[in-house]
């Protein structure tokens, strides 16, 4: 985060509104902000003279925007009201003063001299009393506990405490506290935390760099909450959220809330569904995103009958065939379309055929981006990969088995998910050096694979060998011109997290952990791709978010001291079940050891104020209302819910399809003289020849492939000569 208002005065802090900071790191955006928050900086200005600053009335100055790129600073300028800035501070600046202090440290030939000169620096700071080590003032991100206080003067400085439970901790916080305590809060705010990257310290552990850079994040984001306050002007709305504890959960907001409907499901549908599903030995392989209502009710399920799963639309194929080997005689796929196409087309290739597959609607199952590889840009961008010599196409998992096998027919392919997408790439190249990649359907994805490269040129040669052991500075520069990618194919859910949502999330949740799904927007991936640097943040599929999470709670429970963990969920929030369960989890097993767990955890929607709809697919009973804290599980949002175009889609329409009630009509009619009403939920299979080969075969041969490298770590051969023909 980065601003320069030009004064050193208060004045400077009254005009800064909180979506002006947030929109340093936009160029332009910042301005616009500026400018629609500029009627309110003027009525203001009677209370500005009050407070000392006549002076500013006679002045112009620049406000500046920085956006830290890459490691460098780009200015822009505009001119603003002369009259309400005072000069620029002709103060040493603070990032000058900290450059100092950390070649201070740095310069040491010897890394115990770096340790003892930072353990001096400690010994410099007093300690906070123990009525600010409160958990409000903790540093969100830190092995050890670190607690932070700030102030904002009358003049327009900032003063900062800070201590720590760790001495090292409390050496490199000194420094900063003597590089920027009594800073002007323009100079501050220009901080970049690139400028923490030098310091060496003797073995270095990335928790300590991870330490250092949360603590400045969390000085600047509490210092521009101050600017706001004092201003009186008002802060960031918070986003809705789910506050989680071994003993309760509570929802904030209106959106958290009609998630809590179906928190307690229907125990004559839970015993019905679990009855039918036992008695016709019916398996089911649910997505994360599905309805709310059959997510509560599944869950509930599982107890009676373990032929229950909910994944990611990779492992449902995977489990289905565990099910059918398992004795399961039909399977319920709760998904959109392809999902049930690639479990119908893995069951047979697995000697199923006779295993009936049932879709959850009579009706198409749709899916915005698997219906993008189908057009006929996509046909036009597979057609100039079939005459570019040594070319693959990397496809999304999340297509179907035609658009699979139509692409194979004309370019070697192999799919992918988003979890695997980095290495299957990464690995193409490794094995054909030469090769061009075409990658697709998903624009985004593509994007931020281009993205995630392009910031690997900054890295060494020994940190990029840590993401895949074959390649250099120099063959990531080499591949990135034969790396293409499809930009006309979004996913409807991730395309709405975009500039606006990620603009609030920069101004109030700077500081908490992110999640991305590799689908989102580049502004939402670059967040995320931020936090990852200092180890607080993830990119990748549904189960690498759940992952993350997952393992910081465990991480903070280890610790054993209070702590409270804040995550913001950039992906559809029917993922929600699978982390409050699984959060849950951890924390009451954690209690039932020792007592007591003294962890909580905020699961954040980033999603519009206006993004609610209190539409359902089924009538719903008074459960609901019951206290949050009986509740095991959290389902995601109705039908409808969670999609505006202010930003912050939180749920795919396609997917709430998938209804209770559908769920339980398709049980009560397999193996009844009704089971021919289902024929249209019957999942598609294909009886089509392309060049001679069976159009299912042709579809499952990238899948095949996947899996091999997958196995393997390698390519397999009969791709790489089909490359090389």
């Amino acid at each position: 985060m980065a601003i320069i208002l030009g004064a050193s005065m208060p004045v400077v802090r009254e005009v800064v509104t909180s979506t002006v900071l947030a929109n340093a790191h936009s160029g332009a955006g910042a301005l616009a902000s500026y400018a629609k928050s500029s009627s309110s900086v003027v009525l203001r200005t009677s209370w500005i003279r009050e407070v000392g600053v006549r002076d500013a009335l006679r002045r112009r100055a620049k406000f500046y925007n920085r956006t830290e790129v890459k490691g460098l600073v780009t200015l822009r300028s505009a001119l603003v009201e002369p009259e309400l800035l005072s000069p620029v501070s002709k103060d040493e600046s603070a990032l000058k003063k900290l450059h100092q202090l950390v070649e201070d440290v740095s310069s040491a030939d010897e890394g115990r001299a770096r340790v003892q000169r930072v353990l001096g620096y400690a010994k410099k700071i007093p300690r906070l009393p123990a009525d600010a080590k409160v958990p409000e003032n903790r540093v969100m991100g830190c092995t050890s506990q670190v607690w932070l206080t700030v102030e904002l003067s009358n003049d327009g400085r900032v003063y900062f405490g800070v201590d720590s439970d760790s001495e090292v901790t409390r050496g490199l916080c000194s420094i900063l506290l003597e590089g920027l305590n009594g800073a002007t809060a323009e100079d501050l705010l220009t901080v970049p935390v690139s400028a923490l990257k030098g310091l060496k310290v003797g073995m270095e552990t990335q928790s300590r760099a991870n330490t250092w850079s949360n603590v400045l994040l969390t000085l600047q984001k509490r210092t521009s909450m101050l600017i706001a306050k004092k201003a009186g002007l008002s802060t960031v709305e918070p986003f809705p959220s789910l506050l989680i504890t071994a003993n309760d959960i509570v929802a904030e907001g209106d959106f958290a809330k009609a998630q809590a409907k179906y928190l307690s499901p229907d125990k004559s549908k839970v015993e019905e569904l679990a009855r039918l599903l036992k008695e016709k030995k019916i398996g089911v392989v649910a997505h994360f995103y599905m309805d709310p209502e059959v997510q509560g009710v599944l869950v509930a399920a599982q107890k009676l009958w373990p032929r229950i799963h909910i994944s990611d639309s990779l492992v449902m194929a995977d489990r289905a065939v565990g099910m059918a080997n398992e004795g399961c005689k039909h399977i319920a796929v709760l998904g959109v379309d392809f999902m049930s196409e690639n479990v119908r087309a893995i069951l047979d290739r697995a000697g199923h055929e006779k295993v009936s597959v049932y879709r959850m609607s009579s009706d198409h199952i749709g899916c915005s981006l698997a219906e993008a590889a189908e057009s006929d840009s996509y046909i036009k961008f597979l057609e100039e990969a079939s005459k570019t010599p040594k070319s693959m196409h990397v496809i999304y998992i999340n297509t179907s088995l035609e658009t699979k096998a139509q692409a194979h027919s004309r370019v070697p392919t192999i799919t992918c998910t988003s979890s695997n997408v980095v290495q299957t790439v990464l690995q193409g190249f490794a094995q054909v050096p030469d090769l061009t990649v075409w990658y697709g359907p998903d624009s985004y994805m593509g994007g931020n694979l281009v993205e995630m490269f392009q910031q690997m040129l900054s890295l060494g040669d020994e940190e990029i060998a840590a993401v895949h052991p074959s390649h250099t500075k120099d063959t990531i520069a080499a591949l990135l011109p034969r790396l293409k990618y499809f930009e006309d194919g979004t996913c409807i859910v991730h395309d709405m997290f975009g500039k606006d949502v990620v603009d609030r999330v920069r101004q109030g949740y700077g500081d908490a952990y992110q999640t991305a799904h590799f689908e989102v927007p580049g502004e939402m991936f670059a967040l995320a791709m931020e936090a990852k640097q200092r180890g607080m943040g993830v990119v990748g599929s549904t189960s690498n978010i759940l992952d993350f999470i997952k393992e910081h709670v465990t991480q903070a429970l280890q610790r054993g001291f209070e702590d409270r963990l804040q995550f913001i969920l950039g992906t559809e929030s029917g993922m929600v079940t699978s982390i409050v369960g699984a959060v849950r989890k951890l924390l009451v097993d954690y209690q039932k050891l020792h007592g007591s767990s003294k962890v909580e955890v905020e699961i954040v929607f980033p999603v519009s104020s206006q993004a609610i709809s209190a539409t359902s697919s089924s009538t719903t009973n008074g459960a609901y209302e019951s206290t949050l804290a009986k509740l095991p599980i959290v389902p995601g949002v109705s039908s409808g819910e969670g999609c505006s175009i202010s930003g912050g889609c939180a749920s795919c329409h396609f997917m709430k399809m998938n209804s209770l009630d559908s769920l339980l009509q398709v049980c009560r009619l397999v193996e009844t003289p009704g089971e021919p009403l289902l024929t249209a939920h019957h999942a598609r299979t294909y009886t089509a020849l392309i060049d001679g080969q069976a159009l299912g075969d042709l579809g499952c041969e990238p899948i095949l492939h996947m899996r091999h490298f997958q196995a393997t770590g390698n390519l397999p051969e009969a791709l790489v000569e089909h490359i090389c023909r």
